[in-house]
């Protein structure tokens, strides 16, 4: 099942000082291997090919062809050595390091920098309700901002087509949106409205602590597409899908579709006139 035996045989040989992990024999170990190359710059910054093969154990073909594969990936990037002091005769050793994707590719604590800001916000202003405004004003200035990036799709959309342009902008933003269409109960089968739906959301670990964030997001959606909306389910709050319904231009916001409607939920969703999620305190 190996993808490249003969490259995983040579890399785990005996006497290398770092044997070969148990992942590295599986399906795709040659990937758990490029980790670790990418995992070793990260560690110790840029290094030459030779200085990675010694530091894992692997010899300095595989490192290099581990480097080709990251470089390829836009992961790495190489240079050549800074060499403090006089440098000798002949071509300057060339090194790798992790570009900005790289680092990217490794955990970041961005959600708790995230957090820690907006607790910081909520007490600066004596927290309880009035800390819950701040945020709350923090998150409709952010997700306004947003919204004036999609201002100019929807507006060169029709009516009946700006959720699903909605859904095209949020997914270039890497919200992974779709739509789909909610027919009415009614013999016209003329539709109703439609489901939002995203099903990425990448503050979610955030909004589940400060709901002021999907409260903003919902407000920005109704003032792009120029009708009230309805937040049905938040990947925040423990669904699979943050689903937001929109009604039919020209339709009663009551039009929503409840359980006894016939028109079944996206995944993630819930039926029936949705409740508004318990305010938490940020404290």
């Amino acid at each position: 099942m190996r993808e490249h035996p003969q490259e995983l045989e040579a890399e785990s040989a005996p006497g290398f000082p770092v044997p070969a992990t148990s992942a590295e024999v599986l399906l795709d170990g040659h990937r758990a291997t490029r980790d670790r190359v990418a995992r070793s710059i990260l560690d110790h910054g840029p290094s030459s090919a030779t200085d990675l093969a010694t530091r894992l154990g692997l010899t300095s073909a595989a490192v290099r062809r581990h480097l080709d594969g990251l470089a390829a990936s836009g992961l790495v990037e190489s240079r050549e050595q800074r060499v403090y002091g006089s440098r000798g005769r002949g071509r300057p050793a060339k090194v790798f390091a992790l570009t900005e994707s790289g680092r990217d590719a490794f955990y970041q604590a961005y959600d708790q920098l995230a957090a820690d800001a907006l607790r910081w916000i909520a007490e600066a202003v004596g927290g309880g309700a009035a800390g819950e405004e701040a945020v709350a004003a923090f998150a409709r200035a952010r997700f306004a901002k947003q919204g004036q990036k999609y201002l100019g799709d929807l507006a060169q959309a029709p009516a009946e087509d700006r959720t699903e342009a909605l859904a095209r902008a949020l997914s270039a933003d890497g919200y992974a949106a779709t739509v789909r269409r909610v027919p009415t109960a009614s013999a016209s089968k003329a539709p109703a409205g439609a489901q939002l739906c995203q099903h990425h959301c990448p503050v979610a670990h955030i909004a589940e602590q400060f709901p002021q964030l999907c409260e903003a997001e919902t407000e920005v959606f109704s003032q792009l597409l120029g009708t009230h909306v309805q937040r049905l389910a938040t990947i925040a709050h423990g669904d699979g899908v943050c689903t937001t319904y929109v009604p039919a231009p020209g339709a009663a916001p009551s039009s929503a579709p409840r359980a006894d409607s016939g028109a079944a939920p996206t995944a993630g969703t819930t039926t029936g006139t949705p409740t508004a999620p318990a305010r938490r305190n940020p404290a």
